[in-house]
């Protein structure tokens, strides 16, 4: 493999998991100082450990069978999906991380909302953005805060990649 793919890989990576460290953290705070309430990931991979049956929407997450692996697999899912948007990033700004602006990581950052509203929260059973859920508006601002942070967390760790402090110079 190429020298410079696997740079890019390992940057992309980089990129994508500091950003969603930087999301989970911001919802951890965010729990402790004023008790909000995070996505329960064992719930994301329950979600996902049922797409082998054919059964990808279902009324309540909370209410289907558990599945072996599910906390591996949802958090798993979440840092692989973070590295996901890293990447959509730098192919559609492909010199992003030469200098990092944080125009880009807004756009890829707060537009992943799409992902939750449209996929997961239908398919946890929540609705198209969270409208089952008992306070849709608050749902959805939690989510964006979320994504926002996500979107924050995109351009710090591009900061920090292409300035060689996360594993290596770009």
């Amino acid at each position: 493999m190429d020298n410079e793919l696997v740079k890019d890989i390992l940057a992309a990576v980089a990129v994508g998991v500091g950003a969603t460290a930087i999301m989970d953290g911001w919802a951890m705070t965010q729990k402790r100082l004023f008790g909000v309430p995070s996505l329960d990931y064992r719930l994301v991979g329950r979600w996902i450990g049922h797409f082998p049956q054919g059964h990808f929407l279902h009324d309540g997450i909370g209410k289907a069978a558990p599945v072996r692996g599910e906390v591996v697999i949802g958090w798993s899912a979440h840092y692989a999906i973070g590295v996901a948007f890293a990447v959509l990033l730098l192919v559609i700004w492909p010199n992003w991380l030469r200098h990092p602006t944080l125009p880009p990581a807004l756009v890829i950052g707060i537009g992943s909302i799409v992902a939750p509203f449209f996929i997961m929260q239908p398919g946890l059973g929540a609705g198209i953005a969270a409208s089952r859920t008992p306070k849709p508006w608050l749902s959805r601002f939690r989510s964006l805060v979320a994504h926002a942070s996500f979107a924050l967390g995109l351009f710090v760790s591009g900061l920090l990649v292409s300035r060689g402090l996360f594993f290596f110079g770009v």
